[in-house]
């Protein structure tokens, strides 16, 4: 008998291609579409109807069982006010990567177990092996970096098999196959807010910000800011502050409600060649210390590193200075194509 596979789709087209594939290689296929967020932005309506009709419509044309799984509540729980805590405290958090770690691997798999599937899969650009994380083959499109924060058991009941393609072989079979999706264009903005902006998101939570001071190299008050928390560093548009050379951020201080730029690129406070890591997550258990690479965000390029672990913090020490490092990302370590898992930078 074959095994029972719930697809996770998002109406897109790269879930909707993982599913064609899977039952193309003949397994029994469900598709589910996770309602995460429904709620309207101002200015901005929610797509989650749109996605969920174009879900709907592949798993028509496929001919295979569709149904919808409601995480709404749980996702603005472990998502949503994790990012907005993160932001409220200083830092810069990735609601993908909790995502992922929460709701795709697990409240998904746990409800679709649950429902009787055998394992679940994504449309993800990552390859899975012996319940090992590897990149995808598409290096433009890797998001290994995204999942780092799943585990070993949960690989070892999920497939994901677009990540042995690229993209546009990707775009080709939705076209072979005929699928509704074949020509939509990827989702941008926020996971689940679709077109809109981190700084309209947070307006919306947590509404207008107290103003505060942008402080200089020099320690000069150079302008205002229209709340702290919208900032991250390295960033130098939006600053609102003309004339002269360009300015970047390079810290912010909460308590104060104070932004800290400064016109200068090399600035240490820009620049980082050591990385302190906590909420350390390892997919295989704790990797061997010593020589690795690490990407600390999302497309940035591997850099060498050595790893040292102390109980629940690493320390990675980089062989090279890399820019604009910002507290709440994520540092993800490597050992060759293996994602060995990672930490949050503080």
């Amino acid at each position: 008998m074959s095994k029972k596979v719930f697809v996770g789709m998002s109406g897109g087209v790269d879930s909707s291609v993982t599913a064609a594939l899977l039952k193309e290689q003949g397994y029994d296929v469900t598709g589910v579409y996770m309602k995460n967020w429904s709620q309207d932005l101002p200015g901005f309506t929610c797509p989650w109807k749109e996605d969920y009709q174009d879900a709907k419509r592949v798993a028509v044309q496929l001919g295979i069982d569709f149904k919808m799984y409601d995480f709404e509540k749980e996702y603005r729980d472990k998502v949503v006010d994790y990012m907005v805590d993160g932001y409220k405290a200083g830092y810069t958090p990735n609601p993908d990567i909790m995502c992922n770690q929460e709701v795709k691997f697990k409240l998904f798999l746990e409800a679709a177990l649950a429902d009787g599937a055998d394992m679940i899969a994504t449309g993800h650009y990552a390859r899975i092996q012996d319940g090992s994380l590897l990149v995808g083959v598409d290096g433009n499109k890797d998001q290994s970096y995204f999942l780092y924060r799943v585990t070993e058991d949960a690989l070892t009941k999920s497939l994901m098999p677009i990540g042995e393609l690229e993209k546009p072989a990707v775009r080709e079979l939705a076209k072979k196959f005929g699928l509704a999706t074949a020509d939509k264009k990827d989702s941008q903005g926020i996971c689940f807010v679709g077109k809109v902006g981190i700084k309209d998101f947070l307006l919306a939570e947590l509404g207008v910000q107290e103003h505060g001071a942008i402080v200089d190299q020099h320690g000069r008050a150079i302008g205002e800011h229209d709340g702290a928390l919208f900032y991250t560093i390295g960033q130098r548009h939006g600053l609102d502050v003309g004339g002269g050379l360009p300015y970047y951020v390079v810290g912010k201080d909460m308590s104060k409600n104070e932004v800290y730029v400064t016109t200068e690129l090399n600035d240490e406070r820009l620049w980082r060649r050591e990385l302190e890591l906590t909420s350390l997550h390892w997919i295989n258990g704790v990797p061997a210390l010593g020589a690795l690479k690490v990407r600390t965000r999302y497309r940035a390029p591997l850099v060498d590193c050595e790893l040292m672990i102390s109980g629940d913090k690493a320390v990675l020490k980089l062989a090279e200075d890399i820019r604009a490092i910002t507290p709440g990302q994520s540092a993800v370590i490597y050992d060759g194509d293996r994602c060995l898992g990672g930490g949050i930078v503080i």
